[in-house]
């Protein structure tokens, strides 16, 4: 039986690392077992151009303690007034590796993200010109239609249509939730990937509401049917090259998470390796851990994978705490619900 395993040190696809007192709190979470992420763009104001991603992670390097060694990998946040020109120049500096897509109002500081797609056209045309990824949040605001429901109807209303009348953009789509977003990715060719979460290969819709409401679990996309948690860990324990990390780790404090209108957001990043393996383990897959953690994402967005490794070792229960304490308050770290017996030990 397997009480080892090392592998490529790996990269997180989706990352909030905030800013201010919490961004010094969580990046060294991140920093810890991860040698790059890309950097969600949702502040408040958001990372809208190039001179914002200059300064924010300028921020970023600041914050990071001295002998972590981590590479901020940032994004712009597209809006329907984003300058195409900005976006190829941050992009041919090697200052910003992605572009991304927010449906206005559909989480959380989305509010400045595009309601009309046909304004953001030239955008995504100068995009699939230059090799540029489009990360995508892939839900539909409209009010009629059901929460649970949003994820496939953005799928056929509006990424399908995008990509027809786009050639060549690649996109990814980010923290998928549902069969049906495992099945379109695997009907489609190389320039489509999707990143899948810790918590949604580990949780359904019922660890949030059964036995009363769990703030702690709830999240945008929110956790669906246990059938799409099995398809989830089917496709990220397939070892197949279009699936890959991308934690969506998301920070709130309690008081924020814990109130009549709660924050959608998960913190996952402390533990986030051993919740892997531990799935990994169950699913028999131990051995394609890697690929989805470490290999994927870098050949899907040309980037070497990382030179150095970490090693995971299977022993007694890890005594993760419960809160990790920022300047802003508590933040609850991410409970599977079971002990973990993985750690990284190297």
């Amino acid at each position: 039986m397997t009480s080892t395993l090392t592998i490529r040190r790996p990269d997180d696809w989706h990352l909030h690392l905030r800013d201010g007192a919490m961004l010094q709190a969580v990046l060294p979470e991140s920093a810890r077992h991860f040698g790059r992420a890309i950097i969600m763009p949702n502040l408040v104001p958001p990372v809208v151009t190039s001179r914002d991603a200059e300064a924010y992670k300028a921020r970023i390097l600041k914050a990071l303690p001295e002998g972590m060694a981590f590479t901020p990998l940032m994004m712009l946040y597209l809006t329907e007034e984003t300058d195409p020109d900005d976006v190829a120049a941050a992009h041919a500096s090697g200052l910003v590796t992605g572009v991304k897509l927010y449906p206005a109002g559909a989480t959380t500081n989305s509010a400045s993200g595009v309601r009309d797609f046909d304004k953001v056209r030239a955008v995504l045309e100068r995009m699939a010109e230059i090799g540029m990824p489009l990360c995508v949040h892939g839900e539909v605001t409209d009010p009629e239609i059901d929460i649970f429901d949003r994820e496939a109807v953005f799928i056929d209303r509006v990424l399908d249509p995008i990509r027809r009348a786009t050639p060549g953009l690649r996109v990814v789509m980010e923290h998928i939730t549902t069969k049906d977003g495992v099945d379109y990715a695997r009907s489609q060719g190389d320039d489509l990937g999707a990143t899948i979460t810790t918590h949604h290969l580990m949780i359904n819709r019922n660890h949030i509401l059964v036995g009363g409401i769990k703030p702690h679990y709830y999240c945008l996309p929110v956790a669906k049917r246990e059938e799409h948690r099995l398809a989830l860990r089917d496709a990220a324990t397939s070892g197949e090259a279009r699936f890959f990390l991308g934690t969506d780790s998301a920070p709130h404090t309690d008081p924020n998470k814990e109130s009549a209108c709660g924050c959608a957001g998960v913190f996952s990043a402390t533990n986030t390796m051993s919740c892997l393996a531990h799935v990994f383990e169950e699913e028999g897959a131990l051995d394609r851990l890697e690929a989805f953690a470490s290999l994927n994402g870098p050949a899907f967005y040309g980037l070497p994978p990382n030179e150095t490794t970490i090693t995971l070792t299977k022993g007694d229960p890890v005594p993760y705490p419960e809160k990790l304490a920022t300047g802003d308050g508590p933040v609850t770290l991410f409970d599977p619900g079971h002990p973990l017996l993985w750690h990284v030990t190297a």
